[in-house]
């Protein structure tokens, strides 16, 4: 496995080593565990309907990378997930009972990712002038296991080409509320390339006090006609605003 973590430099960022975004203390610092744990196996991140409220919880950095000629190249993700939900996925994949997981059983939990969240968008999205766009598969998703807690990360791109201009936003969040994303600092959601220089950006946190007092209509019609959060959960979910 270190050789797949060498080829993906932006996992760093997750890793205590100098020179990174991440400190040692914050590598290790505890997750926050849900009240209610109901998920058992991987197949748990292809979110339930009835459950609308999380029982995942995953620390994430995303990097939007612009290419030469001024299109996004990709949308990095990392996903660092709590100790309860990677313990669940150590116990249904560890075939051998060897209390780890070797290249060959990550390559499975990758695999399942793959195709259990490709319904999903890989609970990433890209909006352009307002529109959302369709996103293209991964060519893999890749897994760790580091100090208890199992690491994801894999690179997404939109399925045509986009042009880096005019009003943008980048996200990654569970629209059906099983999964809880927290990028708990801004900088673990940055661009990087020449293209995004003159650009405008910032990192929005909605609050959700203010989202409830404006929405309050429109959030109860969407609560019975989608209880999963299908419509609601992107109102409440923190996201990259990029305007060039």
């Amino acid at each position: 496995m270190a050789a797949a973590t060498a080829a993906v430099p932006f996992l760093s960022h997750f890793s205590a080593k100098p020179g990174t975004h991440i400190t040692q203390a914050e590598h290790q610092r505890p997750m926050t565990k849900s009240p209610l744990f109901l998920a058992t196996g991987l197949l748990a991140l292809a979110p339930l309907p009835a459950l609308a409220h999380p029982h995942i919880f995953t620390d994430a950095r995303l990097e939007v990378i612009a290419a030469a000629d001024g299109t996004l190249a990709e949308m990095r993700n990392v996903w660092r997930f709590d100790e309860v939900f990677s313990s669940s996925v150590l116990l249904d994949f560890d075939k051998n009972s060897n209390l780890k997981l070797d290249p060959d059983e990550l390559a499975e939990v990758g695999n399942t990712v793959l195709e259990s969240l490709e319904e999903y968008h890989y609970y990433t999205t890209i909006t352009q002038a307002g529109k959302t766009l369709d996103l293209g598969k991964p060519d893999t998703i890749h897994v760790d296991y580091q100090d208890g807690q199992l690491l994801m990360f894999f690179s997404i791109k939109p399925k045509a080409p986009m042009k880096l201009t005019g009003r943008m936003t980048f996200g990654v969040w569970d629209p059906t509320m099983y999964t809880a994303i927290d990028f708990a600092k801004d900088t673990d959601m940055v661009t990087d390339g020449a293209a995004f220089k003159a650009c405008k950006q910032a990192v929005v946190r909605p609050n959700p006090d203010e989202v409830l007092a404006q929405n309050q209509t429109s959030l109860t019609d969407a609560f019975f006609n989608d209880p999963t959060g299908t419509d609601m959960t992107k109102m409440f979910a923190t996201r990259l605003e990029v305007t060039c």
